[in-house]
């Protein structure tokens, strides 16, 4: 029997899912020298107040009060008052010096392991533009996820766990779509581990979805998913064959290595007291999220090569999330509480396992907040902000204790080595040893990629 090329591609590497891994894998063409092998992001949905958190602007406290002495963008989200000043001091903190709110009570121990970023900008003015723009580069269309393309791009070094977890996910502002695979393989898409919901789902409670089958014993399931193998592999023969089916057995047989590999993952049962109590798991109010940070912890370990922890608070009338339009004192000191000790046990924690330097541990939202007020607010609040906010690296081999770009004096525009999103993921893939403008994938007759045909790397902040 005569076979096609496209037959015999398939054949040989069961499926062009699996042959664009192997041939990223064997390729050089788009590596470089990785300084990292893993990324835990923690994202904080909703948009943290840069002004308020990291970024010193003395000038907000000469002007409160006052209006901006400069026009705003033409497009806003909502409207705007006057300048307001932070309701917290900012402190310089560590060798580095840092800034830093005073909110912050245990993060200023690790200042000397962050790289700040102060310069970021360009998502969109809406949360959910802005959401898809950091999570998939692109603000409307529908685009693969980071996680996917550095899945697609490197795979992963531990077959009997996904390449890309992502823990407590939100389902707003773009839902799945922020950690879905779009156009490349489907088996490259961020697998979630807990509900994806607004309020967050309870990290105790989180599990992967459709990994255990009830009905049959892992013999028997062994024995159909052979069955399932050759069957498709017969259709392969015969030039019967489709990627999706091929996607569809693989995520099987994942799901059967699953079974093992990932409740081991998921206990914490046998971590001590101590890790615990770094983690902030001994309080009810550090509990939840310090639960998803140590999980992060875990599938680092086991070499899950993207990481996704999701912060997203409460309902928008309790004042826990991000999104601080009016009652910004208030809900910034509960999701800094809720936050802070988690996130600085999780840098301590790896670090102490020898796993930072090759963890790139990613903080930060969609946007920032205006260093206006949110007019008729009271308690006062701030609008979304796009032009310029801050994000912070650590690990993976980025500078220690850096800062890096600038905004204007009222802390509005990025003005210094901006990092627009594309900048940024090409930053991110650079320290993954990938090289931005050659991790394509060929969909619809174009070559797509994560930082579409924009991008730099932050080359300044490489250790």
């Amino acid at each position: 029997m005569t076979l096609s090329r496209r037959d015999t591609l398939n054949r040989i590497a069961v499926g062009f899912g699996g042959l664009a891994a192997n041939s990223l894998l064997a390729s050089n063409a788009f590596r470089l020298p990785a300084r990292a092998k893993r990324i835990v992001f923690l994202f904080m949905h909703g948009g943290p107040s840069h002004i308020d958190l990291f970024d010193h602007k003395p000038k907000l406290e000469k002007y409160h009060g006052r209006p901006l002495p400069f026009s705003e963008r033409k497009v806003t989200f909502a409207k705007r008052g006057n300048v307001l000043a932070p309701p917290w001091k900012l402190r310089q903190v560590g060798q580095s010096g840092l800034w830093m709110s005073k909110l912050w009570q245990y993060l200023p121990t690790v200042a000397d392991e962050l790289c700040m970023l102060h310069s970021v900008c360009e998502t969109n003015v809406a949360h959910g533009g802005a959401c898809m723009k950091m999570h998939t580069g692109e603000e409307a269309l529908l685009r693969p996820s980071m996680g996917a393309w550095v899945s697609y791009g490197i795979g992963t070094e531990n077959q009997n766990l996904p390449a890309f977890v992502t823990i407590c996910p939100t389902s707003l502002h773009g839902g799945e779509n922020n950690y879905g695979a779009a156009f490349l393989p489907s088996r490259h898409q961020g697998v979630p581990l807990g509900t994806p919901g607004y309020p967050n789902s309870t990290a105790k409670n989180a599990k992967f979805h459709y990994m255990e089958n009830k009905l049959h014993d892992r013999a028997d399931q062994e024995q159909q998913l052979g069955l399932l193998r050759r069957m498709h592999e017969r259709s392969q023969a015969q030039g019967l064959t489709h990627p999706d089916l091929e996607a569809r057995l693989q995520s099987f047989e994942l799901a059967f290595r699953m079974q093992m590999a990932a409740p081991d993952a998921m206990n914490i049962r046998n971590e001590p007291e101590s890790i615990r109590k770094l983690y902030g798991m001994d309080d009810p109010k550090t509990e939840n999220f310090g639960h998803q940070c140590l999980l992060a912890r875990r599938m680092a370990e086991r070499d899950v090569r993207f990481i996704q922890v999701s912060h997203a608070g409460s309902l928008p009338f309790n004042n826990e999330q991000w999104d601080q339009h009016s009652h910004l004192e208030q809900g910034h000191s509960i999701n800094v509480g809720q936050i802070d000790k988690p996130i600085t046990g999780l840098i301590m924690d790896l670090k102490s396992r020898g796993l930072l330097d090759d963890t790139l541990v990613l903080w930060g939202g969609e946007f920032g907040r205006t260093p206006t007020t949110q007019a008729g607010t009271n308690p006062a609040g701030r609008d979304h902000h796009p032009d310029g906010f801050t994000m912070w690296m650590a690990g993976g081999g980025v500078k220690r204790g850096f800062r890096y770009g600038k905004t204007d004096e009222f802390g509005y525009h990025a003005i210094e080595d901006r990092c627009t999103i594309h900048d940024l993921h090409a930053t991110i893939l650079h320290l993954l040893g990938i090289d931005h403008e050659r991790l394509t994938y060929r969909h619809n007759g174009r070559d797509f990629r994560l930082t579409d045909v924009y991008g730099d790397p932050a080359r300044e902040i490489l250790a």
